[in-house]
């Protein structure tokens, strides 16, 4: 075949590769071209949940923010009541114990200490230390034995299972000689009282309040003292020192 044929048919050759790469590389960058616009599509709809996505957390931040609020509003409140209720309690304790005492002082008055104060205390006191019920509770009794020219009388008798409780009640605590009088009409009390026996003699001295130095001579003599604790209650005020 003669050169300039041979030249000629590789010109063609070379103008028909050409022309595939053409078309080939359109198809490529019209496909790219879609490509990219389907993506710039998608990333747009990316950018728009992402700021839906802020929104939300934007709102779920300011629910929260609010729910802190309320939670501390919420405990401010429980301190509030917390410090009301305290401030009540002290105030009805105080109360308690200004009515406890009027209340004593009236009773002191009008002679009623025993019927009114003491008495009514002896059951809740003597079974919360001694832990028996009280089977028998009387006041104020008297006792004569002719045969035996004995006398005797008690404000206040209660037995349990185990001990039978003598009280004696004064308005004045602070007289030694009541205390004395007491244990030595208390000497009297088996002979009076054969019927409680068998049960163990537990001596109360009672008022509605004692002075330190009256608590130490009565425990010295293992005699219970029964008071108003700060005006709040009857109690036993030695019992851990008198008890054996």
């Amino acid at each position: 075949m003669p050169e300039q044929a041979m030249v000629e048919e590789r010109i063609d050759r070379l103008e028909a590769l050409l022309g595939q790469f053409i078309v080939q590389t359109n198809t490529s960058l019209n496909r790219l071209s879609r490509e990219m616009l389907a993506f710039k599509d998608e990333m747009r709809g990316f950018k728009n949940e992402m700021l839906e996505f802020k929104d939300e957390m934007r709102g779920f931040k300011d629910g929260v923010s609010t729910f802190k609020d309320e939670m501390r509003e919420f405990k401010d409140g429980v301190n509030v009541f917390k410090d009301e209720t305290r401030r009540f309690e002290e105030r009805a304790e105080r109360e308690t114990g200004k009515k406890n005492k009027r209340w004593g002082e009236l009773a002191n008055k009008m002679g009623t200490l025993v019927k009114d104060i003491v008495a009514p205390a002896v059951r809740p006191v003597m079974e919360k230390y001694f832990g028996e019920e009280i089977a028998d509770i009387a006041v104020n009794v008297r006792r004569h034995r002719k045969a035996q020219d004995l006398r005797g009388e008690y404000d206040v008798i209660a037995a349990s299972e185990s001990y039978v409780f003598v009280v004696e009640a004064k308005s004045n605590s602070s007289n030694e000689e009541y205390l004395s009088d007491f244990l030595t009409n208390l000497e009297k009390f088996p002979k009076l009282f054969p019927e409680w026996a068998d049960r163990r003699l537990v001596p109360v001295f009672a008022s509605l309040r004692f002075e330190a130095p009256m608590i130490r001579l009565a425990t010295s003599r293992n005699v219970y003292v029964m008071a108003y604790r700060e005006w709040d209650y009857m109690d036993l005020l030695n019992f851990d020192e008198v008890r054996p």
